[in-house]
Order: C-alpha cells, then structure tokens, then sequence
C-alpha cells in the first residue's frame, strides 16, 4: 500500500537501509491493515536539512503517524518530532554491540517537549499497530479490523489454554 506520500496516512521512516529488514514488518502489518503509508530511508546525523525539511512538511500532505526506527544513537525520532506535531513511534534497532540497549535508551529518554512514543527494541509490528491506533477514525473499517485482530490474538491465547488444561500440564 505504499504509495510514495500520495495521501499516505502514515510515514515509515528508517536511519539506513540496512534497517529495512527490521522495519518490513510495520510494512506488512500496515498493508495487511489497508493504510496507506509511504517508505524513506534518511539520517538525522548524515542529513539532517532532510530530516528537518521532511518533517516539517508531513502534516501538508496528510500523514497522521510516523514510525521511525534507527539503531545506535537512534536520534531519528526525536529529530523528527522536534519538527512536527504528528505522533511519532519510535523504533529502536539493535544495530550494535549493545544489542538495542542504546538505541533504546536515546528513543525513550526525549526531554520534556518532545514527546515520542517508543515499542520494544526491533518491534516495528507494534510501531504499526499503535499508528492503526491512531488513524483507527480516519479510514472506515480500520477499527473493525483492528478488533479482530485483538480477537484473534484472545482466541489464539484462548485455545492454548484450553489445549493445556486438557493434558493437564499446569
């Protein structure tokens, strides 16, 4: 459902393309979801005028949410919502040694002002979800569909318990 920021409610952004494998699943669950939501690979530290100009410039065209993931210093989020109102999701990618850990800590410890929020290390599917969240009232559908997602989530959770107290292994 990408359709380069033609009415795109929702902007995935990522810090290298080698993030992309990371971010592919807020893409799919996007498209599974029929959000319309565009792709960009850009770096607050190695284009920073881009990163300012692009931000600046989402709400023109309609973008509701944007998920950003970048690894290591991972200041892409924060650069960004320091150029917007929209809700921006930060993604933090386990990029070094660190193992996310520090990518993490420089998504979640923004200063007062600048608020982004921030999922679990690596977990752009639930970046994905909670921009559902957000544009759930825009699109008609979404929030049925996102209903039924919650549903099938309690039923799979439902069955495994079901399957566990028949071979009694509580």
């Amino acid at each position: 459902m990408s359709n380069n920021g033609n009415g795109s409610l929702v902007a995935v952004v990522m810090g290298s393309k080698s993030d992309l494998g990371i971010m592919q699943p807020a893409l799919d669950r996007l498209a599974s979801l029929e959000i319309s939501y565009e792709v960009d690979i850009m770096s607050a530290h190695r284009s920073p005028g881009r990163v300012s100009e692009y931000a600046s410039n989402l709400h023109k065209r309609g973008v509701m949410a944007i998920i950003a993931g970048a690894g290591s210093a991972a200041h892409l989020a924060g650069v960004i919502a320091a150029h917007t109102i929209i809700p921006v999701i930060g993604v933090p990618v386990a990029a070094t040694k660190l193992n996310g850990m520090d990518s993490l800590l420089s998504v979640v410890q923004m200063p007062a002002g600048i608020p982004v929020a921030t999922v679990g290390i690596d977990n752009a599917d639930n970046a994905a979800l909670l921009a559902a969240q957000i544009v759930a009232f825009k699109l008609p559908g979404l929030s049925d569909r996102l209903y039924a997602h919650k549903t099938a989530m309690e039923e799979k959770v439902n069955a495994a318990s079901n399957e566990a107290a028949k071979s009694e292994q509580f």
